[in-house]
C-alpha cells in the first residue's frame, strides 16, 4: 500500500512540474517506456490548469499580459497543487500568491484586483437566499431599527483595498477600456451581492466596510453604527442600510422575539446578544 501511494505522490508531483523526473516504470500496451507520452499528459493537465485561472482571474489576466500570467500561473500550479476535484474551488490562494510574486512587484494592486475576481466567483456560486423586499425595509420604523440584527445574503463579499481597486478592475472586466490610475489617489473598497440577474460589484467607503462586517458579524444596527462611528464621526447608516436593501442584501433581520425573513413573521426563542453566525 505504501509502495502504491509513494508511487502516486511522484506521479502527482511530476505531473505538474516538469523539473521532477517522469516516474519511472510507466510502459504503454507493449512493455515500452512512455516518458514522451507522460510529457503530453502533463502539458495538458497544467494547460488545463492555466485556462481554468484565466477563466477565473480574466482581469488580472488582462492587466499583466498573456504571456505573463500563463508564466505566474504556471509557477503556482507547481507550488500549489489542486487539493480538490472540482475544478471551481481551484485558485482559492491565487491572489496572495500574485501579491507576493516579485515579478508583479510592478503592479502591486494585482492581488487586491485577484481578490475581487475570487470574491466574484464565490458570490456566483454561494448558496441561494431570497432577499426581502424594499417595502419590507421600509415597514421598520426608527424606533426599531437600532435593536435589530440582519442576516446577510450569503453571496455577500466585501474587499478592502488601499488601491483604486474597483476603478482598475471595472475597467480592466471584458467590455471596459483601461485608464490610467493614480495609485495614490486613495483606496477603493468593494461588496459583492448576488442578484438574480448576476453578481452586482459597488465601491464602498472605509466607514461602510466597518459597519457592514459588524453587521456580518451579527452586531445589531446600533452596535455597528458605534464601530462605524470610531472610524467617521460623520457617518449615517440609513442611506448605507437603503442601498443594502435594494442590493439584496439582507435575506432576513430579527429583534428579540421576532425573526422577518421574506415579509414573513415567525416568533423565536433568541435574544438580541445571540449572534446570527459569520458572513464573509
Amino acid at each position: 500500500m505504501h509502495v502504491c501511494a509513494d508511487w502516486q505522490g511522484a506521479f502527482a508531483k511530476a505531473l505538474l512540474n516538469p523539473a521532477e523526473a517522469t516516474p519511472a516504470g510507466l510502459q504503454d500496451p507493449y512493455g515500452e517506456p512512455t516518458l514522451k507520452r507522460f510529457a503530453i499528459y502533463r502539458n495538458s493537465v497544467v494547460s488545463g490548469l492555466i485556462e481554468a485561472l484565466k477563466a477565473s482571474f480574466p482581469a488580472v489576466c488582462r492587466i499583466a499580459g498573456d504571456e505573463f500570467f500563463k508564466a505566474m500561473a504556471r509557477l503556482y500550479i507547481v507550488q500549489h497543487p489542486p487539493q480538490s476535484p472540482v475544478l471551481l474551488e481551484y485558485g482559492e490562494t491565487f491572489a496572495a500568491f500574485v501579491e507576493g510574486f516579485e515579478p508583479a512587484a510592478s503592479l502591486p494592486y494585482l492581488g487586491d484586483i485577484g481578490r475581487i475576481e475570487r470574491a466574484w466567483l464565490e458570490a456566483y456560486h454561494a448558496p441561494e437566499a431570497t432577499p426581502f423586499s424594499s417595502s419590507t425595509f421600509a415597514s421598520i420604523s426608527p424606533e426599531q431599527l437600532p435593536g435589530l440584527r440582519f442576516h446577510l445574503h450569503p453571496s455577500l463579499r466585501l474587499i478592502r483595498s488601499r488601491f483604486p481597486a474597483f476603478t482598475i478592475w471595472s475597467t480592466n472586466i471584458e467590455g471596459g477600456t483601461p485608464i490610467a490610475v493614480d495609485l495614490e489617489a486613495g483606496g477603493e473598497n468593494v461588496l459583492l451581492c448576488r442578484q438574480r440577474a448576476g453578481v452586482e460589484v459597488y465601491p464602498i467607503a472605509d466607514v461602510g466596510v466597518e459597519f457592514v462586517q459588524s453587521l456580518a458579524d451579527g452586531k445589531s444596527v446600533m452596535e455597528a453604527t458605534a464601530i462605524a462611528l470610531s472610524f467617521d464621526k460623520e457617518f449615517d447608516p440609513s442611506a448605507l442600510l437603503g442601498k443594502m436593501s435594494d442590493a439584496g442584501c439582507f435575506v432576513a433581520y430579527r429583534s428579540d422575539s421576532v425573526l422577518v425573513a421574506n415579509s414573513q413573521r415567525v416568533p423565536i426563542r433568541k435574544t438580541c446578544h445571540e449572534a446570527s453566525g459569520e458572513f464573509s
